[in-house]
């Protein structure tokens, strides 16, 4: 049985990890749990080890390791679902995947998800083929804005969004090759706005 202070710091522990993806110092650790003693924080840690909950790596400064047996509902780093594939040309059917992508050291929110782009329509604004792009999940987004864009409810495609004042919507491709296309506004639901882009070159 936990002792009220080794519970508390196995929930900073814990919270910690979720949200760095990394391990603590001592020195944070006590910091967290605002006690001065960094020898005291070292007895928790013991007997947190001594529970099987976490383990001690030594001689290391960021040395403690959550034991996932002990802790199956705590993510060893931060992830975020990758939801599937989005269209950068031709708008495609969006199928839902159930991967996750690790952004511990990049964009972590509630409201974050993650599309794999597919073709070279937004190329001029960097988006290539093959690139992630993290999207906050939202129903609105202004002028000017590059958007998951829900088309009759079953193509998603990724655009610059544009509204004329007769209340049109046009989807606007940054590939000069490419030509906008103008929707009723009923025909677009947008699920989210880009808030970032990750590319790996190996």
């Amino acid at each position: 049985m936990l002792t009220p202070s080794e519970k508390k710091t196995l929930k900073f522990i814990q919270q910690y990890f979720m949200e760095k993806g990394y391990a603590h110092t001592l020195r944070e650790i006590a910091q967290g749990i605002k006690i001065n003693s960094r020898g005291v924080v070292h007895r928790y840690l013991k007997s947190l080890e001594s529970s099987n909950l976490i383990t001690i790596l030594p001689n290391r400064k960021r040395g403690i390791h959550l034991n996932p047996e002990a802790n199956e509902n705590i993510p060893l780093v931060p992830t975020i679902p990758l939801l599937g594939r989005i269209a950068a040309g031709q708008p495609i059917e969006a199928i839902e995947g159930r991967d996750e992508i690790n952004l511990a050291d990049f964009i972590m929110n509630a409201d974050r998800f993650a599309l794999q782009v597919t073709g070279d329509s937004m190329m001029e604004a960097g988006i290539l083929d093959g690139d992630t792009v993290i999207i906050k999940h939202q129903n609105t987004a202004d002028n000017g804005d590059i958007i998951v864009a829900l088309i009759d409810g079953i193509e998603a495609t990724l655009k610059r969004l544009k509204r004329l004042p007769d209340g049109m919507v046009l989807l606007v491709p940054e590939n000069k090759f490419m030509e906008t296309i103008a929707y009723e506004p009923e025909r677009v639901q947008i699920q989210g706005v880009v808030v970032g882009q990750l590319r790996s070159y190996q």
